[in-house]
């Protein structure tokens, strides 16, 4: 059996797992969450969810992926609890589904790319919109933004994810903190700062439970928990890091880079068309954000940075999507990464032509409300109470934590998550069922 594949450095595995977190989750769904969810309202939840369940989530998944050397499914066997299996299968079902309607969404941005270069949608964002998401040209873009990924992915652990991402975080980075710095010279943009960073509290406790399952469904989407990609990723590191440190210096620059999508949408927004016009789905971001390049001065070269940003942090996530089940075909069968990574992208292209004709958003809260708290649920549960012993070993491996750093970890994995997780669950499922009886989705 060929050896497996590690990543070339400490540095190249933190940009892959920031690539991955750091996606359309956080620059197309975060600030149109944050809007339709009362603004900064909705942002104090969601930051509590981050570094209250994703950090503690984020550091299970890697100890599961360190300790077992193994994809998201065989790590459960390899660590000798093969009843558990299940669990990371859950994640790579999720990871599957995510990328079938996700490549869709990165192909609307190719479009908008290209709308951007020729002035497309300037004056009819409704329109151009409307011409793009949906039929035989959706479907076309589609292909070709998984067949981007998939090239990616094919190339290896190294050669392919590591080389790409360190290539394109800094690039987000860099554009979009350039793109914050003009926003914030906007006339009228102070209303969009005021919108975005002063919380009304009783929007929250108004809001309670539709706010909690948005907010913990988006900190699960960004950071990439519950798909098996953080396993994944972390199979392929070496025994000394750190891996609090890596998880910390992950989960800040995802914040980092979501704030900062916040700072460069909500100035453009109240300068234009008003806040307001951010609520609505899955098509309302492009809309709204085109609606408003086509309103400003240089619009349609700033609104052509803005869709570059976002196809680079697509395709940082859409990457790790597709990395989590090719890695458990890899490990499990030894057939060929380049083999693998095509069949597994056909497949969920195929897959994604139902989201191609309008179901973007049935596909995407199923995956939000249901099945990322249910593969959270499972790993907490394994990790605090089945595999606890070996999981507070590997936490502390290669760090200078104490017993009672390690300890409250595992209490709060064994108490705090799963209770968190299962309220977030009800609600989730309560929405979704919801929306399937009022037609909401059809």
């Amino acid at each position: 059996m060929a050896q497996r594949e590690t990543w070339t450095s400490r540095v190249g595995f933190i940009f892959a797992a920031v690539g991955s977190a750091v996606g359309l989750g956080n620059i197309w769904s975060f600030p149109f969450q944050t809007a339709s969810n009362g603004g900064a309202a909705f942002l104090v939840v969601y930051l509590l969810a981050v570094f209250l369940i994703g950090f503690p989530t984020m550091l299970i998944e890697f100890v599961i992926g360190r300790r077992s050397k193994q994809n998201a499914v065989s790590a459960f066997s390899e660590l000798g609890y093969g009843n558990w299996t299940f669990a990371g299968a859950i994640g790579v079902v999720a990871s599957f589904i995510t990328l079938s309607f996700y490549s869709v969404v990165g192909g609307w941005v190719i479009s908008y790319i290209v709308g951007s270069v020729t002035g497309g949608y300037l004056g009819q964002a409704g329109t151009f919109f409307g011409s793009v998401s949906s039929g035989t040209v959706a479907i076309g873009a589609h292909a070709v933004f998984m067949a981007i990924t998939i090239a990616i992915v094919a190339g290896g652990v190294a050669d392919g994810i590591e080389r790409a991402t360190k290539f394109m975080i800094p690039a987000i980075l860099v554009l979009l903190v350039g793109l914050a710095a003009w926003a914030s010279t906007l006339s009228g943009s102070a209303a969009g700062y005021a919108y975005y960073l002063s919380p009304d509290f009783g929007v929250i406790a108004n809001n309670f439970t539709s706010i909690v399952p948005s907010a913990m469904g988006q900190a699960f989407f960004t950071l990439s928990l519950g798909f098996g990609v953080m396993i994944a990723y972390a199979s392929y590191l070496g025994r000394d890091d750190s891996l609090p440190a890596d998880s910390a210096i992950i989960v800040v620059l995802n914040t980092v880079v979501a704030l900062l999508a916040g700072f460069a949408v909500f100035p453009i927004l109240a300068a234009t068309s008003g806040v307001g016009g951010a609520s609505g789905g899955a098509g309302t971001a492009f809309v709204a954000l085109a609606g408003a390049f086509g309103q400003l001065p240089a619009g349609q070269i700033i609104g052509l940075v803005f869709f570059i940003v976002l196809l680079f942090a697509a395709l940082s996530s859409s990457i790790s999507l597709l990395e989590a089940p090719s890695s458990y075909v890899v490990d499990r069968y030894g057939v060929d990464r380049p083999k693998v990574a095509v069949g597994v992208g056909v497949v969920s292209f195929v897959i994604g032509i139902a989201p191609a004709y309008g179901y973007v958003g049935l596909f995407n809260d199923f995956v939000f409300n249901i099945l990322l708290p249910v593969a959270v649920l499972f790993i907490a549960l394994f990790a605090g109470w089945v595999a606890n012993r070996e999981s507070v070993d590997e936490l502390g491996r290669g760090t200078t934590l104490g017993e009672g750093a390690t300890t409250l970890w595992l209490w709060w994995v064994r108490v705090v998550i799963p209770i968190v997780v299962a309220y977030t669950l009800y609600l989730g499922v309560t929405n979704f069922y919801s929306g399937i009886v009022t037609g909401a989705y059809f």
